[in-house]
């Protein structure tokens, strides 16, 4: 039996033939014209009026932090259970990250912890929807409203999705995305921020061409980073673009199929299939193990690397990351279910190029496993 990736991209409209289009006018740098085409159709998509391509998701954080302002003592409420994308920008502006738990459930941020951490110091939620469903937008909207505050979203993994029938990323002051292989669309790398603010968005496409000044290039008045995207990577963004309704229908088939493949199966828990605003999209089929089997994720995959299923683990939580412990940052604190979820989770092979075959091995390699673990 060959692996089978935890990923596989589907690159099956035009982006060969946009690829081509690059090499042969010789427009591959950030100045072609296929970047303004993507971040034109992507913030059209999104429902948002601007939107700034960059060179990877971290990259949209980092712009989409500096462009609000966070800074020193400043507050960011946001998830612990999150890429450490998330964090790092906040943390290197000297602002502190404070955490709220997960919901058992749909495995997102539990947005009834969001108003008690509120305080004077507090600048902003960061909103993180994780794995297939969204975040429960209404309340953090309300809370936003209430206390003043920006919103970061981060829709990395919802393209495609919505919350109550709008557009992820349609939410935050800013919000963005990333485009890397596993998304719903990829640029190989690549990420992007959307916004509707017309001041935010200048800010953010100076913050990612290291603040050039239009008047004066080599004369800068703010610190920025090289971001950019080049046409070649936008080039396959428009071409993925494109086909992001069929994405969507084939990720859903993905979740259907692994569901009812594993529903009958004990000790595991399944992704959520969908809420009271949305249906899930899995952008990965993720599953945590039940503590009595007295195995953890990692002990799991690799007895499933073993039988060549390729598994990648859950997020471990921030708070629980020796990078900021070994500072001293967040020693005492304690989110049960964002810590089961780092220790027990997984997700098995989703990507866009699965085969429905892949998937029926990968469930089945799964249940024999689980049972020799159980015997």
């Amino acid at each position: 039996m060959n692996f089978v990736p935890v990923n596989t991209p589907l690159l099956s409209g035009n982006e060969k033939k946009y690829l081509n289009e690059c090499i042969e006018t010789g427009w591959i740098s950030s100045e072609g014209s296929f970047v303004k085409q993507l971040e034109e159709k992507f913030a059209e998509t999104v429902g948002r009026k601007y939107g700034i391509a960059v060179a990877n998701g971290t990259a949209a954080i980092d712009i989409a932090v500096e462009a609000l302002e966070i800074g020193k003592d400043d507050e960011v409420i946001m998830p612990t259970f999150t890429i450490i994308s998330c964090i790092t920008q906040i943390i290197r502006n000297g602002a502190k990250p404070v955490f709220v738990d997960s919901d058992a459930n749909t495995w997102n941020m539990n947005v009834s912890q969001i108003e008690a951490k509120i305080t004077p110091k507090t600048k902003a939620i960061m909103v993180v929807h994780i794995y297939g469903l969204p975040v429960d937008m209404n309340p953090v909207v309300d809370l936003a409203k209430k206390y003043n505050l920006k919103i970061i979203e981060d829709a990395s993994e919802m393209i495609g999705q919505t919350y109550n029938g709008k557009p992820c990323g349609s939410f935050g002051d800013i919000s963005t995305f990333s485009f890397y292989p596993n998304k719903h669309i990829t640029t190989g790398e690549g990420g992007i921020v959307v916004t509707n603010n017309a001041e935010l968005a200048e800010k953010c496409r100076s913050l990612r061409n290291l603040c050039f000044k239009p008047e004066k290039r080599f004369v800068h008045e703010h610190l920025g980073w090289n971001y950019r995207m080049t046409n070649l990577q936008a080039a396959l963004g428009v071409a993925q673009l494109e086909n992001i309704e069929k994405h969507i229908i084939r990720k859903r088939e993905i979740g259907n199929l692994y569901n009812s493949l594993l529903k009958n199966v004990p000790n595991i828990q399944l992704p959520l299939q969908k809420t009271d605003f949305s249906e899930n999209i899995y952008w990965v089929y993720g599953i945590v193990l039940d503590k009595k089997l007295n195995v953890n994720a990692e002990f799991m995959m690799k007895k499933l690397a073993d039988e060549k299923i390729g598994t990648r683990p859950f997020f471990y939580p921030m708070h629980k990351q020796p990078v900021f412990n070994n500072r001293g940052m967040f020693l005492n604190e304690h989110y049960p279910i964002a810590e089961n979820m780092g220790d027990f989770g997984f997700y098995l092979p989703s990507g866009l190029g699965i085969t429905d075959s892949e998937i029926e091995i990968s469930a089945q390699k799964l249940i024999n496993t689980l049972q020799t673990v159980k015997s």
